[in-house]
């Protein structure tokens, strides 16, 4: 699930502080992957979601419903035996690259403009083919080569 929210509704507090609920979880076994930060008319972000056996999507920020904080927020993947859980939540643009690493070691580079944008509770298509007992360990976002060679 995912939640999207007014990040005015956090409001500051000091060092010591727990803090607020931004969301609210099913049970123990939930947990939150990841957070982004949208600029309110900067549509050229999307959000990008990776299960742990090497499925993925992009989707529309639009798809996420303005909420209050501490919600249960709305389906993002549509999980099963397929997909796994997830493991990442990322804020990516065309221009960008992903770099997606399985726990056996295997990385791969992959521009993220390759992948389609989706509905928010999709399966997403593959993104990596793994071995039977690899998962995905990390994914990162890195400047598109390419694109980073014009800017300099």
């Amino acid at each position: 699930r995912a939640i999207r929210f007014d990040v005015g509704d956090v409001r500051s507090m000091g060092r010591t502080a727990a803090g607020v609920r931004g969301m609210s979880l099913d049970d123990d076994t939930d947990e939150v992957i990841g957070m982004v930060v949208f600029e309110e008319n900067d549509d050229d972000f999307h959000l990008l979601v990776v299960s742990e056996k090497g499925m993925g999507k992009r989707s529309l920020k639009q798809e996420y419903r303005k909420t209050k904080r501490g919600g249960k927020g709305v389906k993002t993947l549509q999980i099963s035996s397929k997909t796994g859980q997830l493991v990442a939540l990322k804020a990516v643009r065309d221009d960008f690259d992903l770099m997606i690493t399985s726990l056996k070691g295997i990385v791969i580079r992959m521009p993220v403009s390759d992948m389609r944008v989706m509905g928010r509770a999709t399966q997403g298509v593959r993104l990596i083919n793994l071995q039977k007992d690899d998962e995905i360990a990390d994914v990162a976002v890195v400047r598109n080569e390419d694109n980073a060679d014009e800017e300099e």
